[in-house]
């Protein structure tokens, strides 16, 4: 049954499609709004909290691979499930690369959009928040960064009495990414492993979603994401979590 609470935001510009979603969700059980661009999303991203963000990405103006990128940038961290025109792999993978958690082509069977949805809000409030192992504290140090477990953030200090402690924004599926990987430290992952760690073992991430996801946290974690000391390569087989930045040995690249 689904959570009466959860809110879905739904970004489209055409009328008839955003009309068929606000219904058919709205008898799932989930309370919809819906935009027809960036102007009013950000306005009612300001005014509320939800838990799924629906975007597509052929919009006028500024399209959704955009607003996309410009949302992350600035540090928001709602899921987004994205729409494809046609099912492009282009547009699938610079979607997932602006930081889109999920992607749909159109056209598409409704349940299907549930269920990703559903998984999305699942993951969001359960398995992100409860993967793996518990770390004593709570917590897992690693460079200059912290991982809190229980809050569900990700801190870096680098030293600097200036400025302190600082939040590094991540979206969650980010965060669970990240947190499979630092609570398995020194063990080489394949990417079915860490989607079934990070996302539960029904969702539908893909190999190259977790790559893209791993460079995401890269860019954001290391000091050379080309040279990666925390986050390696290990070929054939995935990739491995190592809090100190030693080799792990063996037939690895980053």
């Amino acid at each position: 049954m689904t959570d009466p609470l959860a809110k879905i935001l739904v970004a489209d510009d055409e009328p008839d499609l955003r009309a068929l979603l606000q219904r058919y969700l709205s008898d799932q059980g989930y309370t919809v709004r819906t935009v027809d661009g960036a102007g009013p999303l950000d306005v009612l991203l300001q005014r509320e909290r939800f838990d799924v963000l629906v975007l597509d990405v052929m919009m006028p103006g500024e399209d959704g691979l955009a607003i996309c990128r410009r949302l992350r940038a600035q540090g928001e961290t709602i899921p987004i499930l994205m729409l494809t025109a046609r099912g492009d792999p282009v547009d699938r993978i610079v979607g997932l690369e602006m930081g889109a958690d999920d992607y749909l082509p159109k056209p598409f069977n409704p349940r299907e959009l549930l269920a990703r949805i559903q998984a999305m809000v699942r993951r969001q409030r359960v398995l992100g928040a409860h993967t793996g192992p518990r770390q004593t504290g709570g917590r897992i140090a690693f460079g200059a960064f912290t991982l809190w477990l229980d809050e569900r953030r990700l801190e870096r200090n680098d030293g600097n009495d200036d400025h302190g402690a600082q939040d590094v924004p991540l979206t969650t599926g980010e965060f669970a990414l990240l947190q499979a990987l630092a609570q398995q430290p020194h063990r080489p992952l394949g990417r079915d492993r860490l989607i079934a760690l990070a996302y539960g073992p029904d969702h539908t991430a893909t190999d190259r979603s977790i790559d893209v996801q791993v460079m995401r946290l890269r860019k954001l974690i290391e000091a050379d994401p080309a040279q990666p000391r925390h986050i390696r390569t290990v070929w054939g087989v995935g990739y491995v979590f190592l809090p100190d930045g030693s080799s792990p040995g063996g037939g690895r690249q980053p």
